[in-house]
């Protein structure tokens, strides 16, 4: 006989995907040692499900496969469940994506993986259909056939698992002898041309993901070089992606990813890493190129990121759901023409529906009624149709814009996960704070310092730096590299808009914690988890060190960035030699990664570039300050700086000590003024911001 129906575990846990699946007819389990002694107890195989709530093909297997109550009597019978969300443990989903990509080819999300009761895998997939289809095995198929193995194959099964564990183990080291130079840098640049497509913009083929380290990286080679084609290669992707479907273009923000090369039907799901880091791609670019659309896409992320993503007392909410119910595919994104009519006037209608492209017939296949809003062609031609002037189609679409909003939001609406993720708000904060650099967006500046404070009140140890996640007030899981080198980037961005010694004194304080818990000391470069931890159920015992960008930035290139800004605020050569061998150590394989370690190739631009720094001291009410700052914000300069000073301040806190040496002999009586320096060679200071501009544009 069977073994009883194991209840579900997931009703109390602090994951909304987990949450999601309390219902269902599963016995699942959370990741914990109680699950892992209870499958060596019973000697049965793990059924691992890794997902996100924001995942719609997660959806999908749910509904069909985990709420069958047939399959799950089989999943009861012959497994221990186990649920894992992708977001909460990253450390967990990037050992296992690696694993069954190794053994099958297939990677992404739901990954289905089936391991020991030791949890090594042995097999393995993504989206398994119910029954056989699509030229994929069923699900009740595959559950009764690797039960059937497990059973009569037990020792080869472990055999096999324990050598697949010890290639993975293989995989993950990193050869030392590297050398980061130019040449590294100049081979992933020409890798990253040749998967450019100069078409449609981006890079490579469908599905197409932005690569925002990617456009960062073009666009700052681009300030050193002035070659052409980096930054064509920049503004036509941003272009194209800011027309395309893949931006929301009634709410603003931007989907995941598209599924065809042209940027026109996305994964509808929003997630707050991409929206940040695409806002600072089209701040830099604005203020590089001058070019409105840019400023327009970056303002309409903020309020996407401002209505959706914000919590009332600070912090940045996760994620928006692709879907509002598992029968759904994008429906509160997308538009029928009888819908587009039913909430604009004829003259509205008309021309939105010549703007967005939407007609009887559109791009969604489980409802071809169904209309992804996508930017068609210019309004002047649409003008020219209607026999109008451009400002009056212009005026009838923001009309039209708005009137599409309301009538949107009378809809059910995708589910927003209010976990709050230290790694993720770490990125927003920078993000809001180049807002407020490049906009005058004052409001970004203070939202972006009250969620800096609320992490460092709620989510910082001292001992053991950051912590992951922050639900209901409450901070979980510790010992993630991320988390350290986003926050520190984060409160070093801050320090810089505001001067508090406070933000400096931590971020150092964190980057050493990071560097006690996280550096391996024989080898050089961050484990992607703390050393110290003990829980290492499964294939946590495999060391990673992140190196590719999956798909934020990966936490080495992170922390190189991090330790160079710090060597030099802090006077630590000791960091400056750490970034160095950091970027020593995976120089070899930045050339082959190219465009999926361009987060590796911005942090060495900056270890091999002369730091640019621009320190203003004025007094912050005074309008003269406001131009300086505005001068050293707004002049483009690879590898820059900004820091701003109140004179009384300069006066009385201790200065971090790689600024000591400088700040005391400026004049701090009278005229602000803003002093340049580029490497250790400091301009005389410049009291106009004409004069500050020119020092910025010198070579």
């Amino acid at each position: 006989m069977p073994d009883a129906k194991p209840a579900n575990a997931l009703a109390h846990s602090r994951s909304a995907y987990l949450r999601s699946a309390a219902h269902q007819p599963v016995g699942w389990r959370e990741w914990n040692d109680a699950a892992f002694d209870e499958a060596r107890r019973a000697d049965k195989p793990i059924l691992l499900d890794i997902g996100a709530v924001w995942c719609h093909w997660c959806h999908v297997i749910d509904r069909e496969s985990y709420e069958n109550a047939e399959i799950a009597a089989i999943i009861n019978a012959h497994y221990v469940p186990i649920k894992v969300d992708r977001d909460e443990r990253p450390d967990i989903d990037a050992r296992y994506q690696t694993a069954i990509s190794a053994l099958t080819g297939q990677g992404g999300w739901p990954l289905t993986a089936f391991l020991t009761p030791e949890g090594m895998p042995f097999y393995g997939g993504t989206y398994f259909p119910p029954d056989d289809r699509f030229g994929r095995p069923g699900m009740k198929r595959l559950l009764e056939a690797v039960a059937y193995n497990y059973r009569t194959h037990r020792a080869e099964i472990h055999a096999s698992a324990e050598k697949i564990s010890d290639a993975l183990a293989e995989i993950e080291q990193i050869p030392a002898g590297g050398q980061a130079s130019r040449q590294v840098l100049e081979t992933m640049l020409a890798g990253m041309g040749r998967m450019y497509d100069p078409t449609h913009g981006g890079f490579g083929t469908a599905p197409k993901f932005p690569h925002p380290s990617a456009i960062d990286l073009l666009l700052e080679t681009y300030l050193e070089t002035r070659q052409n084609w980096l930054l064509l290669a920049v503004t036509t992707t941003l272009e194209k992606m800011g027309h395309g479907g893949v931006y929301d273009q009634i709410a603003g923000g931007f989907h995941r990813y598209s599924v065809d090369e042209r940027w026109i039907v996305p994964h509808f799901e929003k997630m707050s890493y991409d929206n940040a880091l695409l806002l600072l791609n089209y701040l830099r670019a604005y203020q590089v190129t001058g070019n409105e659309f840019f400023r327009e896409i970056a303002e309409g992320i903020l309020a996407f990121v401002q209505e959706v993503l914000s919590r009332p007392d600070g912090g940045f909410y996760a994620s928006q759901d692709a879907d509002y119910s598992l029968e759904d595919d994008g429906d509160y994104f997308t538009w029928t023409l009888d819908e587009l009519k039913a909430a604009l006037d004829p003259l509205e209608s008309q021309a939105a529906a010549l703007y967005y492209h939407v007609e009887l017939h559109g791009e969604m296949h489980h409802n071809p009624a169904k209309n992804v809003l996508f930017v068609d062609q210019p309004i002047e031609a649409i003008a020219a149709r209607l026999s109008l002037q451009p400002e009056e189609v212009r005026l009838i679409l923001a009309h039209a814009r708005d009137k599409l909003l309301r009538a949107r939001q009378k809809r059910p609406t995708p589910v927003v996960d209010r976990t709050i993720y230290a790694s993720w708000n770490g990125m927003m904060i920078s993000a809001l704070l180049e807002a407020y650099k490049v906009l005058s967006v004052d409001g970004a500046r203070d939202r972006a310092l009250v969620t800096l404070d609320l992490l460092l009140e709620k989510s910082y140890d001292p001992q053991k730096g950051m912590y992951h996640s922050l639900v209901d007030g409450r901070a979980e899981i510790e010992g993630l590299l991320d988390d350290q080198v986003f926050v520190a980037a984060a409160l070093l961005d801050a320090f810089e808009v505001t001067g508090n010694p406070e933000y400096f004194q931590t971020a150092l304080e964190l980057m050493e914690t990071t560097i006690r818990r996280f550096w391996d000391e024989q080898g050089g470069g961050f484990f992607d988890t703390a050393q110290d931890l003990n829980a290492r159920q499964g294939a946590l015992g495999m060391k990673r060190k992140p190196f590719q960008d999956s798909p934020t930035p990966a936490g080495n290139s992170v922390g190189a960035l991090v330790l160079d800004r710090l060597a030099r605020l802090a006077d630590r050569p000791d960091f400056h030699e750490k970034a160095e061998t950091i970027l020593n150590l995976f120089a070899a394989r930045a050339a082959d990664n190219g465009l999926f370690a361009a987060a590796y190739g911005l942090a060495l631009a900056h270890h091999l570039r002369p730091p640019v720094e621009v320190v203003v001291v004025g007094d912050g009410a005074d309008q003269r300050t406001h131009a300086l700052l505005r001068a050293a914000y707004g002049t483009p300069r690879a590898g820059k700086s900004v820091l701003h000073y109140e004179p009384q301040a300069l006066k009385t806190t201790s200065l971090p000590p790689g600024l000591a040496s400088t700040l005391p002999n400026l004049p701090l009586e009278g005229e602000p003024v803003a002093l340049v320096c580029i490497g250790k060679a400091c301009q005389p200071p410049v009291e106009t911001p004409e004069a500050l501009a020119e020092a910025l544009r010198q070579r």
